[in-house]
């Protein structure tokens, strides 16, 4: 039987769900999930292996029209997405104005490459007539799209949309070794979680203006040693990450480092620091050093 392997993008909107779906079909947790938008800032690839087959998964930022250069990166990682495919998984729920980001859209409608369409969070719905209108709206806007009434969530329909997927692989040799997760380095999963702690314990402009690097990642026998700094662009925003005596801080600390044990299932020292670097998100010297341009 011949080798299959291929990239298949998932692109969509913000808040669709990609993320969730991304790790339910590869079966780990490889992108963060909160209900926050704009969560996925970067292009997170995880690959799942079989003995005859390689799929190279590629989770995306959710399409924005930007409002400062990081947002313009991250756009740029989604536009990509749409060039180097050989199967788009684009993805919607069951709530989403379907005319959002339409010169987005027109660009998914004419791909020449197989677009999977995949109707998200189908459990909110009350009836199946609800279902088939959405369907139908979304036949016409992608009418080459096959269509895959999903939740990721609750895992229904994921390996039917799994099963077509390896059915539309190219033949080719795998892509990267057959024993690899990501194309992401150890330290960007640290990163990544540290960062899903900081959306989910602040609110307002806190976790958007906030980016995390791993300073050091000193790795041991049973014990990795981490040092992480977080930076803002304000020094308010500093005082609200640190909190009254370090205690927002602290928690923030104690739930990434019980989840980086459990990611890298080994003992994890972890120490926080918060410095004040002004908008970054505007400077293209920090996107480079923060890894969002080339």
């Amino acid at each position: 039987m011949e080798h299959k392997s291929g990239f298949v993008n998932i692109v969509g909107n913000p808040n669709v769900g990609k993320s969730t779906l991304m790790n339910d079909l590869v079966g780990e947790r490889v992108s963060i999930i909160t209900s926050k938008a704009q969560t996925t800032r970067h292009r997170i690839m995880g690959i799942v292996n079989t003995p005859d087959a390689q799929i190279v998964f590629s989770d995306t930022p959710g399409v924005l029209n930007p409002k400062y250069r990081l947002q313009e990166s991250m756009r740029g990682f989604s536009e990509e997405a749409l060039t180097d495919a050989d199967i788009l998984l684009y993805v919607t729920d069951v709530v989403e104005d379907p005319t959002k980001n339409a010169d987005f859209l027109a660009k998914v409608a004419r791909e020449t490459v197989p677009v999977l369409l995949v109707i998200n969070k189908i459990d909110l719905l009350k009836s199946q007539d609800e279902l088939e209108r959405i369907v139908a709206r979304w036949r016409e806007l992608l009418p080459n799209a096959e269509v895959f009434p999903t939740s990721a969530k609750e895992h229904f329909n994921v390996d039917n949309l799994m099963k077509r997927i390896m059915e539309l692989l190219p033949v080719s040799a795998p892509y990267f070794g057959k024993d690899a997760l990501t194309d992401k380095p150890a330290r960007f999963f640290v990163t990544e979680i540290i960062r899903e702690k900081i959306l989910l314990n602040y609110d307002k402009e806190v976790p958007y203006s906030a980016e995390v690097i791993v300073e050091k990642f000193d790795e041991k026998e049973g014990a990795i040693h981490i040092m992480a700094v977080i930076y803002v662009e304000r020094d308010s925003q500093k005082g609200i990450l640190i909190g009254h005596g370090g205690s927002k801080l602290k928690k923030v600390g104690t739930e990434a480092r019980k989840d980086i044990e459990k990611f890298f299932d080994k003992r994890v020292y972890l120490e926080l620091f918060v410095k004040v670097e002004p908008n970054w998100r505007n400077r293209d010297n920090k996107l480079r050093a923060f890894g969002y341009i080339e």
